[in-house]
């Protein structure tokens, strides 16, 4: 069995277009067509899936903790773990650039592709389907999804600027509001060599450190895409 075979057996879906499954496959630097305007499609049903799920899953649960778990989940972070499991670096297709670079190990690649191949399992079958890949990939996840409200989002992010190879952020205490027994820390998240500061609130500093690094984190990987749709 070859890795295409054991990603499709992995996945529980046989493409009856396979030229889908090797365009979702295939990262710029390999050539064209790529994978980068399925990733596009992909993230939209990858948010869908996960928001539907946690819906179902959680129905006592506010839309704002909602809006966090999904963040939690459907992150740069959370994909590549997906992706490792499935050994998705293994399918990969990349240019000898990249590749000499550890394109196969490198989280921004493993989480697009893994994205793109959400959209080609909907265009060869349909939306539901993909929806359905998707339910099963993150089963798991969503179990422990109030776990990942706590996720360690300093530690995300540090992850991700080593991987751009960016210095360590500093966080700086803005100001504190409220009397001693509720206290709300401002608590300013700064990365002086990309040009970032967000701020963000939190109980503790803890907390507002961990606001702040995930406002960072996402702002970054949106950058990312930006750039990425721009080429």
């Amino acid at each position: 069995m070859n890795n295409i075979e054991r990603l499709q057996k992995t996945l529980n879906y046989t493409f009856t277009n396979e030229q889908l499954l090797m365009q979702a496959l295939c990262h710029r630097s390999y050539g064209t067509p790529n994978n980068e305007r399925l990733e596009f499609v992909g993230d939209g049903i990858l948010d869908y899936a996960i928001a539907m799920m946690l819906y179902n899953a959680f129905p006592d649960t506010p839309e704002g903790e909602l809006s966090k778990m999904r963040a939690s989940m459907v992150n740069q972070t959370s994909l590549n773990e997906i992706a490792q499991e499935v050994k998705l670096g293994e399918c990969i297709m990349l240019g000898d650039g990249e590749q000499n670079n550890g394109g196969r190990r490198r989280p921004s690649i493993l989480a697009d592709a893994l994205e793109a191949i959400f959209a080609a399992i909907s265009i060869d079958s349909s939306p539901l389907k993909a929806i359905e890949v998707i339910y099963n990939l993150f089963t798991n996840k969503v179990k422990h999804a109030k776990k990942l409200l706590h996720v360690d989002g300093k530690s995300n992010l540090q992850e991700y600027l080593q991987s751009i190879g960016a210095h360590t952020p500093v966080y700086n205490v803005i100001n504190t509001k409220g009397p001693d027994h509720d206290t709300t820390f401002n608590i300013e998240c700064v990365i002086s060599e990309l040009n970032i500061r967000l701020t963000a609130t939190g109980k503790t500093k803890k907390e507002a450190s961990q606001n702040a690094a995930q406002l960072i984190l996402k702002k970054l990987e949106q950058q990312t895409k930006n750039q990425k749709g721009s080429k």
